[in-house]
């Protein structure tokens, strides 16, 4: 997981993400403040979980901006451990908070054995 931690310290410092592991799983978390799941795309590709999500600027009529500090863009790619893999994989986003949840290859699939 050297890889992904690198990948977080390399994210600017407005950026919150999580990394949980799980028996069968990794679940990546990420703050994603006013996006949907209209305005995000997530996908992994070679082994690096991508997520592209924006925000919609909604000024309401009489106000003008007089100071924005938050990001209208983000676009992080995290390396993702080895055994991460994105077959059925799920993500969803609930209150501004993405989740993705990778299973981990190899696990979770008994073997018959015949005899």
């Amino acid at each position: 997981m050297t890889g992904f931690r690198d990948a977080l310290r390399d994210l600017p410092d407005a950026v919150s993400v999580d990394l949980l592991e799980g028996e069968d799983a990794y679940r990546v978390v990420v703050d994603v403040p006013g996006a949907t799941a209209d305005t995000t795309d997530v996908r992994v590709e070679d082994g690096v979980l991508r997520v592209e999500a924006r925000r919609e600027k909604d000024v309401p009529a009489g106000f003008s901006y007089h100071r924005e500090d938050r990001a209208l863009f983000l676009d992080a790619e995290l390396p993702l451990p080895p055994d991460a893999t994105d077959a059925d994989a799920t993500a969803s986003i609930d209150e501004s908070v993405l989740t993705v949840t990778l299973p981990k290859a190899g696990r979770g699939r008994e073997i018959e054995i015949e005899g």
